[in-house]
């Protein structure tokens, strides 16, 4: 097999551009995969604090504790997909029915800043950080309506 000299540093070229192309997408797609990881941890977060307040929907902290609390699970301590104990970074609110009393509702939205790690994607949509948020609405159980 006989190459030309001119086309010895083609396919390093080749290679390089493509590899470039290649390794950007997989960067993305792993930071885009985070981002979802962080999104379930936060909707994980909202629903827990819902069942809280289900059963006490008056005592707003301990829902708010009950979220912020909820990034991890129980046992020795591991690294932690959003920390929402962050207060500059997660916004933790609640809301009752006008009547917060059994059969009402208590819904809890949970808003988290997810920043990027790839420079490009924050290029190519315009900002640095993803808006997640998530919200869950529970059915009041307790107290029985008077």
């Amino acid at each position: 097999m006989k190459f030309n000299h001119a086309e010895k540093g083609q396919s390093l070229v080749e290679l390089a551009l493509s590899l470039l192309l290649i390794l950007t997408l997989l960067a993305g797609a792993v930071d885009l995969g985070s981002a979802f990881f962080s999104y379930i941890a936060v909707r994980d977060a909202a629903q827990e604090g819902a069942l809280y307040g289900s059963i006490d929907p008056l005592n707003t902290g301990a829902i708010v504790s009950r979220v912020r609390g909820a990034s991890g699970p129980p046992g020795p301590p591991k690294p932690k997909p959003v920390d929402l104990y962050d207060l500059t970074k997660v916004t933790v609110s609640v809301t009752t029915s006008t009547t917060p009393c059994s059969g009402g509702w208590v819904t809890v939205s949970v808003s988290y800043n997810y920043q990027l790690t790839m420079p490009l994607i924050g290029a190519i949509i315009g900002r640095q950080t993803i808006p997640l948020t998530a919200s869950a609405t529970d059915t009041i159980l307790i107290p029985s309506c008077p």
